[in-house]
């Protein structure tokens, strides 16, 4: 487990900010979208160049490492090791 000073939550990052998402195949960017009292919307980057919204709990532990942020996962792999590979032509 990492320390807790490197635990935040997702409700505590402001509107802009940028993190990691594990989706069911690999680990996309996301982007704070929209922030209510009922839960944070991210915009997330699909590998084919679209992008799509989710809508999650604002009490979500968000890891840091390295100055990065990532939602936690129960993924047993590695934002480095299954990054998802996007379309470089735009």
């Amino acid at each position: 487990m990492e320390p807790s000073e490197n635990l935040i939550g997702l409700g505590t990052l402001p509107l802009g900010a940028r993190l990691l998402f594990r989706s069911r195949s690999d680990w996309r960017t996301a982007v704070i979208s929209r922030k209510t009292d009922d839960g944070v919307t991210l915009s997330v980057a699909s590998p084919k160049g679209r992008n799509y919204r989710l809508r999650r709990d604002p009490e979500l532990v968000v890891g840091i490492t390295d100055g990065l942020h990532f939602l936690r996962s129960e993924a047993n792999d590695l934002w480095t090791d299954n990054f998802a590979s996007y379309d470089f032509r735009w």
